[in-house]
């Protein structure tokens, strides 16, 4: 079984058949109506087609394949075993539980075994989970998990930490909070040296 076999199905493959954009806009046209605005005076005419524009681009990660993204990988590094960190990867995403905002940043390393990625795929794989209605913690392991499944490094180990629209702009409305999730894979849970050095680095960035 390859490694890619061995990933879950991505959201849209098991997605039902997309709407088209003319019913997306008319969804549109029906949340304005319902809160309690007239989407056919003249401010919010085109609105529909704006909003469905910016779901195109806030949802962009349903289209693409973290797999993919992650398939070109270079072995010449002349024997180059230390980690790989890159650090205060800002994405956006949404909740999919209110369809709030989330922004925050990743910080993402592994320890290579012969093979590395260039360096702006790990950045890319952040943006192809974040592009989608999520959860943090689910992020996390996603991320997380595909750099172990596809590399097989070593090791893996992701950090984030955001700020949730859900939680700062209504409901509790507590501005200024952040969550911090982790996942920590291979040398990155078993050996605490390992670990420790991972999160002085991050540490250290985040005082920059």
């Amino acid at each position: 079984m390859s490694s890619k076999d061995s990933l879950p199905a991505t959201a849209a493959s098991t997605l039902p058949e997309r709407p088209s954009r003319a019913e997306a806009e008319s969804a549109i046209r029906t949340l304005l109506r319902w809160a309690g605005d007239d989407p056919d005076r003249e401010g919010l005419l085109d609105t529909p087609a704006r909003v469905a524009r910016a779901y195109e681009e806030f949802f962009a990660g349903y289209s693409k394949d973290p797999v993919e993204i992650l398939s070109t990988t270079f072995s010449e590094v002349e024997g180059y075993d230390e980690m790989v960190v890159l650090t205060n990867i800002r994405f956006e995403s949404h909740c999919e539980h209110h369809m709030a905002p989330i922004i925050g940043k990743a910080h993402v390393a592994y320890l290579p075994d012969r093979r590395v990625v260039g360096i702006s795929k790990l950045a890319r794989l952040v943006d192809i989970y974040a592009k989608r209605l999520q959860i943090q913690e689910k992020m996390t392991v996603q991320i997380a998990d595909t750099l172990q499944q596809v590399l097989l490094p070593k090791g893996v180990a992701v950090v984030i930490e955001a700020s949730h629209g859900c939680m700062t702009t209504r409901g509790i409305h507590k501005p200024g909070t952040s969550l911090v999730t982790s996942r920590m894979l291979g040398a990155f849970r078993d050996d605490p040296s390992t670990r420790r050095e991972f999160m002085s680095i991050i540490s250290q960035k985040r005082s920059e």
